[in-house]
């Protein structure tokens, strides 16, 4: 490797299996309009998808007569008070952020979690200390896809676009860092649903299981 090399990460879904705490937070809010709550199951393939995705699932055919932004707003205030009672790292990405420490590679997050609520929640972690920028949905009035988060982050560590690495699970992850001309990588351990046709998102690698992501990165460090 000769160049200056950086890896960014989506989060929910990508770093942290956030559904637990999600998808407590929409059954919630659904058990007081007396709906059937989520499963686990469903919460993971939702939560790529927002608090909107977690509601509109529950609500079914009725989502649309719903106060939306309000339901949102009372997913998000539950969330808020119990956000990391459930969530943790997915296996293996507590080393894939070691190896990137021990070769001194800037790493960080771009997320379309509120940048207030992923703050929040990096602070349990202490590997996130070495996190050298982190964009969230509303750090600037766009959010992935759109490229222009992807190059704030850039332009906050100092690496050019090309040489970057962009981890994450969700279509809009992959066309976000593909706009940018990033190296895209696909965590299929993530929020992924059956109904995906993840081959159609032009993805440069694809990960199966996160323990495989340190070996897969310092791959691509490799050959850079």
């Amino acid at each position: 490797m000769n160049k200056q090399a950086a890896v960014l990460f989506d989060l929910d879904g990508t770093l942290l299996d956030t559904a637990p705490d999600l998808g407590a937070a929409a059954n919630y809010v659904l058990a007081q309009y007396q709906r059937a709550p989520l499963s686990l199951a469903q919460a993971r393939e939702l939560s790529s998808h927002g608090a909107i995705g977690l509601l509109k699932a529950g609500f079914g055919d009725d989502w649309a007569s719903q106060a939306q932004t309000e339901l949102r707003q009372q997913l998000l205030d539950y969330y808020q008070q119990h956000i990391c009672e459930g969530t943790d790292f997915f296996p293996g990405i507590k080393e894939a952020l070691q190896l990137l420490n021990q070769r001194a590679i800037p790493w960080g997050v771009v997320t379309n979690k509120p940048e207030g609520l992923s703050k929040q929640l990096l602070a349990y972690f202490p590997e996130f200390a070495q996190c050298g920028v982190l964009v969230g949905g509303d750090t600037i009035a766009q959010r992935k896809p759109d490229p222009e988060p992807m190059l704030l982050a850039c332009k906050n560590i100092a690496v050019e676009p090309n040489n970057c690495l962009y981890v994450g699970d969700a279509e809009r992850d992959i066309a976000a860092g593909n706009n940018t001309n990033m190296t895209t990588l696909l965590a299929l351990w993530g929020y992924i649903s059956a109904h995906d046709k993840t081959d159609d998102w032009a993805a440069d690698l694809h990960c199966q299981k996160s323990e495989q992501l340190e070996q897969t990165i310092s791959d691509w460090l490799n050959d850079l």
